[in-house]
């Protein structure tokens, strides 16, 4: 698989100076978890939620969490966990490449039960979302995980397969001002202590938002919420260093979407190439209701996070999109790595528009070099619009 993999091989060569890079479930963690990019949840309980999964990967979407927690009633969860085993058996039977599939689970027990459950299936499986994430929660969470794989028949070069773990920071502790400083110090040590099994960790922003009673309108992102805002400041201060010791934190769920997502496609297809209609096919999207979404993943990746969580298929592509690195941005983080600046010093940008000091923006080309690998750098005239125009369904 790889992002923009659905759009044809035609059109990804006008659009892109570099092209994504393909992966699969096995690749290296460190490929894996930059290219998580727009994890769409689906609940658990859908009656058709194989075909629903083939169908989102073939519009993009390259992740995907299959939900047995808070998107479920609590009566619903045997039931639940039975159509899951179903569907991934369904989905087995077809010779299509899922995207990487993980599933959220509400106890340490279900990891054990479902992956003998799944049985030869646990093969189309990714890992784990453990919500509510805390050292004390946590770590049965983890020991669960390393058992489950434990069982598993091995193959000539290890385990059938390898589960990662993503951890949901959404507690009460870490939200309020007087545990959160204990409560990250707890999660810290247990990601560390399991590094190798966590792929990414996430935030679960509208739980912070239910401890005070709030619910950010459409014109606000999670960072015009102060109370939101410093608790992802201090995650990725402790969690999202660029020392080596850090991981890749996702960006919060946008909560609104318009099911008439098609009424401003004629908009944007009248002109495969836009033909200098970008401000206004980028206006057509602010009208309905894009606007608070595209400035939070501008906000969320400014502010140190990688890829979102998403409930609705139309959020996955406006994600992607602004993921591309621009051709700015990769001509800057090039220079700034070169070979001969390893010592240091400051130069003037190839777009003669900024200056790049070598050693302060050293960690920032790095990541940005790592985005390019997943999400493909832009030609020098391709845009936000562009990118967004090739992806979209027919």
């Amino acid at each position: 698989m790889r992002h923009f993999g659905h759009i044809t091989p035609e059109v990804r060569h006008r659009l892109f100076h570099r092209e994504p890079c393909a992966f699969t479930a096995d690749s290296a963690p460190h490929l894996l978890a930059p290219a998580l990019g727009a994890t769409l949840y689906s609940p658990a309980t859908r009656p058709r939620l194989a075909e629903d999964i083939l169908k989102q990967a073939g519009r993009g979407v390259v992740s995907m969490v299959i939900c047995l927690e808070d998107s479920i009633d609590d009566a619903e969860v045997a039931d639940a966990e039975e159509n899951l085993v179903r569907q991934f058996a369904d989905l087995a039977e077809r010779d299509v490449e899922p995207p990487l599939l993980f599933i959220r689970v509400r106890a340490a027990e279900q990891i054990p039960d479902l992956v003998r459950r799944l049985g030869t299936n646990i093969r189309l499986l990714s890992g784990f979302v453990l919500p509510k994430f805390t050292e004390e929660r946590g770590v049965p969470f983890m020991e669960a995980l390393v058992a489950a794989e434990a069982e598993l028949p091995a193959g000539p070069d290890g385990p059938a397969r390898r589960l990662f773990a993503m951890p949901v920071l959404e507690s009460p502790e870490l939200l309020h001002l007087e545990s959160r400083a204990e409560t990250l110090a707890g999660i810290a040590r247990t990601v560390d202590k399991y590094r190798d099994r966590v792929l990414a960790l996430r935030l679960g922003v509208t739980d912070f938002c239910s401890a005070y009673g709030l619910r950010r309108p459409p014109d606000m992102t999670a960072y015009d919420v102060q109370i939101v805002a410093s608790v992802i400041a201090d995650v990725v201060n402790v969690l999202g260093r660029a020392d080596g010791t850090g991981f890749t934190v996702t960006g919060p769920v946008w909560e609104y979407f318009r099911v008439q997502e098609r009424m401003f496609k004629p908009q944007l297809r009248r002109s495969p190439f836009l033909e200098g209609r970008a401000d206004e096919l980028r206006q057509a999207l602010i009208e309905h209701d894009m606007d608070g979404l595209l400035r939070e993943i501008e906000l969320d990746r400014a502010n140190g996070l990688l890829g979102k969580t998403c409930i609705h298929p139309s959020h996955v592509l406006p994600v992607h999109a602004l993921s591309v690195v621009s051709h700015e941005e990769f001509s800057d983080a090039e220079d700034i790595l070169r070979p001969e600046r390893g010592g240091g010093g400051v130069l003037r940008s190839s777009y003669t528009n900024k200056m790049n000091e070598v050693k302060p923006h050293r960690a920032w080309a790095e990541r940005t070099l790592r985005r390019a690998e997943v999400f493909g750098v832009a030609r020098e005239d391709v845009g936000f619009v562009e990118l967004l125009t090739a992806g979209l369904p027919a």
